[in-house]
Order: structure tokens, then sequence, then C-alpha cells
């Protein structure tokens, strides 16, 4: 039963959303030694100002308990919401300060975007910004794709009992192992290991193309962080464009792939347990959905002049399918090309594969995979229990780490959060049609906020009306949060500023 927040609560929960962001004032280190290395002054002044606003805000949080008891369910839910509400203010101040935004809802609208792994950006001269700010950019993408308190419990700043809540609350419920600081440990070391492999490659890379030595190192470890944590930004703004290669693609598909891809099932790979991974739902649903809208993407656009050859097609178009599906954002053709040459078809297909994402517990958006493929289980056992007489009970299984029983308790919940997702996509689309845009290109937009996927048919750009940039901000948020975190969120203000409501318990919950 939801209660109405005493001031216990608030002390509670202002006591670990100080802690982390005392934990971002760390990050904002990087960007700083990246400013003094390259002698850029100026934006080494905001980044010592944005830390020291961290510390001020967080220490205040902090102090609000001394002692903390261990969070509950309710009280990690909005921890966790207003996190990511919190961090991503506290990102927007030293964007902001770059000079390269034209409001401060711009700012925030790419603080929002990158720690949401969104990749939607409306940032002005990108190709100028400096080396800090860029490098900022791309750590707010490595601490939202791995999660703000999967980054934070790696390094036990939580602690087991605490942490369990707030892990859980972030939209993760599956374990590499039964301790949750050992999980997240795994989850960070394996995504460092990707990201340094993909950092080596795409320098030398980059290095051979005629890059400068610190250049190219730059330019490899920022397209390694945000493909690997299927965030979208780049270096520069002709995206992917810029670098005219294909190893390089290749190198960043790969990357995509394995970033779009449940880390417990990472785990079973490291321990050699190939079969259980190839076995899994997950697995067979990614092959079977990419399979078909690969098939419908070729045929739709075959006909298009810009895909009329199978080099081109398979070069620009199989790119174009792993960076949706995987809700990454890259774009290695323009946004003219990508709303001119596409046949609406190629177009539908592109936002049919970032609205159902990648898998659980990857860095990917969307309604999932394992979703998915619950809710196709779930219709053959509606099928099933059609067709079978009345006194049969219909049994279906799945193959998820092991043989389960497809219960009514996990179709439910898959069922909500893609009938939530869907309305989400519905409602993004009015809202953008209502100020004026094309339907297709509002429905097309809508999907890439909410599922985090940062493709844009150019709906998203400077000076787009500041209702609609907010109702974006507002769906890039819920989609990260899976939407849960957020009702729980709101339920949990409206029950406590709710006036006529009566608590039944006034005791004072303790650790």
């Amino acid at each position: 039963m939801w209660q109405r927040f005493t001031w216990y609560d608030v002390r509670v929960i202002g006591h670990y959303l100080g802690m982390l962001v005392l934990f971002s004032s760390v990050a904002l280190i990087v960007p700083l030694v990246t400013a003094i290395v390259f002698r850029e002054w100026t934006p080494a002044s905001h980044y010592l100002l944005s830390i020291g606003l961290s510390l001020i805000v967080g220490s205040a949080l902090r102090f609000l308990r001394i002692e903390p008891g261990r969070l509950n369910r309710q009280q990690a839910l909005v921890v966790t919401g207003l996190a990511w509400v919190v961090l991503a203010f506290m990102a927007t101040i030293p964007l902001y300060l770059s000079g390269h935004y034209n409001t401060f809802l711009d700012a925030m609208f790419d603080g929002v975007s990158g720690i949401t792994t969104t990749g939607v950006s409306i940032i002005s001269d990108l190709d100028h910004l400096s080396c800090a700010d860029s490098m900022w950019r791309f750590v707010t993408i490595l601490l939202g794709g791995l999660g703000l308190v999967v980054v934070a419990l790696s390094f036990g700043l939580f602690g087991k009992r605490s942490g369990a809540s707030l892990y859980m609350s972030e939209g993760r419920s599956e374990h590499v192992v039964p301790n949750i600081v050992q999980t997240a440990q795994f989850i960070a070391k394996l995504s460092l290991g990707f990201i340094c492999v993909g950092t080596a490659v795409l320098a030398v890379m980059c290095a051979l193309a005629g890059m400068e030595a610190s250049r190219a190192f730059l330019n490899g470890l920022w397209l390694a962080i945000s493909s690997f944590c299927t965030g979208g930004f780049a270096p520069m703004s002709t995206s992917i464009l810029y670098y005219h290669s294909f190893p390089i693609e290749v190198v960043l598909m790969l990357l995509m792939i394995i970033g779009s891809v449940n880390f417990v099932l990472h785990s079973e790979l490291w321990k050699g347990h190939l079969n259980v991974y190839f076995r899994d739902m997950e697995i067979r649903t990614m092959f079977i959905w990419i399979a078909v809208m690969t098939l419908v993407f070729a045929a739709s656009v075959s006909a298009s002049s810009d895909f009329s050859n199978l080099a081109t097609m398979m070069r620009r178009g199989v790119f174009l399918i792993v960076s949706a599906f995987s809700t990454t954002g890259f774009q290695n053709v323009t946004t003219n090309q990508l709303t001119t040459s596409l046949t609406s078809g190629a177009f539908l297909v592109i936002a049919a594969l970032m609205c159902v994402g990648g898998g659980a517990g990857s860095t990917s958006g969307g309604i999932k995979f394992n979703r998915m493929g619950l809710i196709i289980k779930s219709l053959v056992a509606t099928v099933k229990e059609t067709l079978a007489p009345d006194s049969a009970r219909v049994v279906v299984s799945y193959y998820h780490l092991g043989r389960r029983i497809l219960s009514p308790e996990v179709v439910k919940q898959a069922m909500t959060v893609f009938v939530l997702y869907v309305v989400t996509y519905a409602v993004g689309a009015l809202v953008g049609i209502a100020h004026g845009y094309d339907a297709t290109q509002s429905i097309f937009e809508s999907v890439a906020m909410a599922s985090n996927g940062g493709i844009s048919s150019g709906v998203c750009s400077q000076g787009m009306p500041a209702s609609l940039e907010l109702f974006y901000m507002l769906e890039m948020w819920a989609g990260r949060l899976e939407f849960l975190t957020l009702i729980a969120l709101i339920v949990e203000v409206v029950v406590t500023l709710d006036p006529r409501r009566v608590v039944k318990s006034r005791l004072v919950r303790r650790s």
C-alpha cells in the first residue's frame, strides 16, 4: 500500500541521492583532467565550478541523514527516479557554459539525451567543441549506459543491502552472481574491457586514416563508449559519415551488437556455456526479428536510387538496422537522405526496430527482446488453450538461463511495459503533430525519444518549440526508467501532497 512520505523518508532519500550527486563530482574530474592536458583553461574553470556545485549540493543532501536506514522498495524507486533528473541537471551546467547552446533548455536537452543514452543532440558547432566538453558528453553516456546505480555499486557506494533495492529499481532483475555488488562489478569490468579493446582498434584505424595520435585516441575512445553503451553521440556533426571508413563501421556494428545483449547472457558466454547462450529465448528472438526486418527493409529500399546496388544497400542498410535495433542512433546517411531517399516502408522499419530495441539488462532501450518473446509465447499459449479440450491443462515453457514455465505474472509484467511504451509512442506522435510536424516524422521522432533510439528525422533541432523539447525530455527519461519507476515516483508525490489521504500507519520506519 502506498503511504505518505514522512520526514524520515525524505531524509533517507536525500542522503542516498546526495551520495549519487557526490559521485557525479568524481565523474567531472575526467573532463577537468582532459582540459588541463589539452590546455583548455576556460573549460577547465567550468568543470571546477561544476565540481564545486556538485560537492555543495551532494553534501547538503548527504547530511540530511547521518545514519541512514536500509532503503525499502518505495524509497529506492524515488531515489532512482530523482537521481536521473538531478544528475542530468548537474550534467547540463558545464554543457551550457561551453557556449555551444542557444538556451539552457537546449543544453539540458543534450544533458538528458546523454545520460539516458538517447544520443539526439541540438548543439551548435559541434565540430569546434573543446576536447573537455566532448569528453563530458561521452562520460554522461558511459554513466547512463551502464546505469547510474550499477556504476555506483561497482565502487561499493551503497553496500549490499540498500544496493539491492536500488539495483532492482533501475529496471534490473537478473544477477550474474547472487551478490549485487559483485554483479555490478562484473558489468562494469566487462564493459570497460570491451570499451578498451574497441578504443585500441578504432584509434589505430583513425591514425591510419591520417589523424594525429592524440586526436585518433580521443575519437577511438569516444566512438567505443558511444557504440558499446548504445549512446549515439558522435564527435563530429556528420556522425559516422565523417570517417568514410567501412572498417570503422564494422567495428562499431560489433560493439553495438555486443552492447545490446543481456549482460547475464554475456556471463554465460564468458563461462563457455555456448549452448545456454544460443538456446536462450532473447537471442533467438533477436535473430528472428532482425532477419525478418532486414528482409522487409531490403525489399522496401530496392527501388531507391541511393540504395539501388547491393554494396550500398549492405553498407548503409545493415549499419542503419544495427544502429536502430541497438537504439544507438549512429547514422551513416544524412538526415535529409533518411527522410527522402528511404521509402516510407523502410522509414517505418527503422522506427519499428527502435521501438523493440535490444536485450533486457543491456545498454539498449526500447521494449526489449525478452518481453516480445514472452508476449509471443503467451499468444501461442492462448491458441493452444483454445484448441485444447476443456479438461486439458496447457503448459508453455521457454528457455532463459534454464527451462522456465510461462506464468500469468510474467506475461502481465511484459504486457504492462509493452502497453506503456506503445501508449507513450502514440502520445508523443500526437504531440508532434499538434506542433505542426508531419505525421510520419512525428511517429518516428516519438519512437526515437521514448526508446532512447536516437536516430532523428529532423524534428529535434535548434529552435524547436520549448513545449515539444520538454515533452521529448520526459519521454527520454520515462523510456530509460522503463516507466514503472517514473509512475511510482509520481504516485509517491501525489500521495504525499494529497491532504485528504489518511495515513493508517505513522510509525517511523527504521533499519
